[in-house]
């Protein structure tokens, strides 16, 4: 299970790609993935700091943990041996269990390739499958990622609410916008 590949294909551009659960062996391969997303300053929380290898090991013994657990789906997808996207859907606990939190990325490089949207396409059915107890799918988007919101709407995600100036992004501050998809049980 834990080499299990979901799909196999092509990118629009024709690069091949491989989407696979994680395994022990890619922490270093997501360590160094998320170091350069970091230093691109991207769409992601981390704004150019440096993550200890240490930190991102115990973060994927964790998530490989909750995955276990059916409390977390995570894909990474890989073109030539190369890690490129990562996404997840982590459970949330207690009275709001039902609730996944999800996130995506995808190198500068390989974007507009259609890669993101086949990386959503599976960690959606995925989560289908693997997390029983999901019924609601929560993310949040910087405001200037217009190809990200396009796509969630595509997908069915709905706004629910925007935090004025919640994140800083390249020394500016921009909306944190929410959204929201239910998932049919």
């Amino acid at each position: 299970m834990k080499d299990k590949i979901v799909f196999q294909g092509k990118t629009k551009k024709g690069k091949s790609i491989v989407v696979r659960y994680p395994k022990k062996s890619d922490a270093e391969a997501i360590w160094a993935y998320i170091n350069k997303l970091s230093k691109e300053q991207t769409f992601i929380l981390f704004q150019g700091e440096e993550i200890a290898f240490k930190d991102k090991k115990e973060y994927l013994e964790k998530t490989l943990d909750k995955k276990k657990k059916k409390k977390a789906v995570q894909l990474l997808v890989f073109s030539n041996n190369k890690l490129v996207g990562i996404s997840e859907i982590s459970m949330k606990d207690k009275a709001i269990a039902h609730e996944g939190v999800f996130g995506i990325s995808v190198l500068e490089e390989y974007r507009g390739e259609g890669i993101g949207k086949k990386l959503m396409e599976q960690v959606l059915k995925e989560a289908k499958k693997s997390l029983p107890q999901l019924k609601i799918i929560t993310l949040g988007v910087f405001e200037n990622n217009l190809p990200a919101l396009k796509m969630y709407e595509k997908f069915s995600f709905k706004e629910f609410g925007k935090l004025p100036e919640g994140i800083l992004h390249k020394g500016k501050y921009i909306d944190h916008i929410y959204m929201y998809k239910k998932i049919k049980g």
